[in-house]
């Protein structure tokens, strides 16, 4: 494997994108790209953006689309048929990444597998205080965490504990629950061949779940990422969740469809027939 390709999706919360790409900015390995999917952020807020990847010295590209509700699906698909990467890595835009994130995932990346890792969460009021003082967590040493688990600034420490598990990451090949795009990689013709997210899914819920699902369908296995790839996830308010019961129930039905691996409106309408260029973003 050569270049990664990472979708950090965002939307018009340009302070938490910059303490992400700083993160991604400072990685230890360089052999990535990244393609901000942003979805639907005011036009200040873009320029913002912009203007700030200029500092990076791996390449950015920026895919935006409208803003006509939550569509996190949609722009993860347009990014992924802009990008370049044989294997993608989904990653949101209010995370914050240690300085060795990139480089384990491509150790753990293996074929046919899906590595979901896992994530620390911050606390609303530590939140705050990292987004007003630009605090650069990537920089900081396991204690600086350890004490702020002590703090009740964090909810988790052990994410942070490095094991090497072995055959362990393998023990639930099936296992579709608690595998987020916050922080999730697969091969991209795996990927492809699911056609990519499912845009039936509208509005918040269950579209991440639902790519897995047909992943394993597909017959593609999990292969566990925790206590190796753990990202720092920034306080948020809840998105809107008036399409979640509706979602949960496709949901519900695609978990019985065992044959069902396409998804019906995806990534194949963006590619070309390799999905190597966009057609339309």
């Amino acid at each position: 494997m050569n270049l990664i390709s990472v979708i950090v999706t965002t939307y018009n919360w340009p302070a938490a994108l910059e303490l992400c790409l700083d993160s991604l900015f400072a990685q230890h390995d360089q052999a990535f790209e990244i393609i901000i999917a942003d979805d639907g952020s005011t036009p200040p807020n873009q320029a913002r953006v912009q203007a700030y990847c200029a500092k990076s010295l791996v390449p950015v590209h920026y895919v935006h689309h409208d803003d006509q509700g939550f569509r996190a699906g949609t722009i993860r698909n347009k990014a992924v048929a802009s990008s370049q990467g044989e294997y993608l890595l989904f990653i949101d835009g209010d995370c914050v990444l240690r300085p060795d994130f990139i480089a384990r995932h491509r150790q753990l990346a293996e074929f046919g597998y899906f590595v979901p890792g896992n994530r620390v969460l911050l606390s609303e009021s530590f939140t705050r205080e990292v987004i007003e003082k630009h605090i650069s967590l990537h920089q900081k040493p396991p204690s600086y965490f350890f004490s702020l688990w002590v703090q009740k600034k964090i909810n988790r420490v052990s994410a942070f504990i490095r094991l090497p598990l072995g055959s362990l990451r393998k023990s639930q090949p099936d296992k579709w629950q608690k595998a987020m795009t916050c922080n999730l990689a697969l091969w991209k013709n795996d990927f492809l061949r699911t056609n990519g997210f499912d845009e039936l899914f509208e509005g918040w819920g269950f579209e991440d779940s639902d790519l897995v699902i047909r992943l394993i369908h597909a017959g593609v296995k999990r292969k566990e990422g925790r206590f190796a790839v753990p990202v720092l996830h920034l306080w948020h308010p809840h998105n809107d969740k008036s399409k979640q019961d509706l979602n949960y129930q496709r949901l519900l039905d695609r978990l019985k469809q065992q044959d069902f691996i396409v998804a019906t409106k995806g990534v194949s309408q963006y590619c070309s027939d390799a999905c190597n260029a966009p057609l339309r973003v």
